[in-house]
């Protein structure tokens, strides 16, 4: 597991933990290390969670379908970020969109302080509270552009806000444009027309 722990100490989730630390808190909260193919259900709608998985490399989209296939992308998640906690309690599903390799905590043992009171635990369980703000802020920002009335406007919101976070006016779509149409809940052909204009 060592291999990993540069990829560990990029994640906001093992922020301010040393080595030594890691190496302990994983085996405290019973880490395991596990590879899927692109394509790949990590998590199916309805199931319950058990553990909170954290991308090491590859990445995954997280969405909810309805019965005839249509699907609403939430968010996607790459290496350094968890997928499985704050959803946990909504009916989505998380789908591997490349090979990915991830690390699985058990929410339990993550949630609970453990008998020894460890200082790092408290620290671990603080930066899980700062992923869940920020994934919070990152559904509210999603709720603001799908508010908007036209495939322009949505467009123009997503854009504004990506722009801001960056701090450029040039930089890549983390999706392609079917994942787009599915974050923005717009039709494709549609928003290939206005990303034409």
């Amino acid at each position: 597991m060592k291999e990993f722990f540069p990829a560990l100490h990029a994640a906001a989730l093992f922020s301010g933990i040393s080595d030594d630390e890691l190496a302990t808190m994983l085996s405290c909260l019973g880490a395991r290390i596990d590879t899927f193919p692109k394509g790949s259900r990590l998590l199916r709608a309805g199931e319950q969670v058990e553990e909170v998985g954290l991308v090491l490399a590859g990445s995954a989209l997280i969405m909810q379908e309805d019965i005839w296939g249509n699907r609403n992308i939430l968010s996607k998640t790459g290496p350094g970020q968890t997928f499985a906690d704050v959803f946990a309690v909504l009916n989505v599903s998380v789908e591997a969109e490349s090979t990915m390799t991830v690390m699985f905590l058990h929410i339990r043992r993550v949630l609970s302080v453990c008998p020894s009171a460890c200082s790092y635990h408290s620290r671990f369980i603080r930066n899980l509270l700062g992923e869940l703000a920020e994934k919070n802020l990152r559904l509210n920002e999603k709720l603001t552009h799908m508010g908007q009335r036209t495939t322009r406007a949505k467009l123009m919101s997503y854009f504004s806000a990506e722009a801001l976070r960056r701090g450029v006016y040039e930089f890549d779509i983390p999706f392609s444009r079917q994942q787009l149409a599915d974050y923005l809940g717009v039709e494709r052909s549609g928003l290939s027309v206005e990303l034409g204009k």
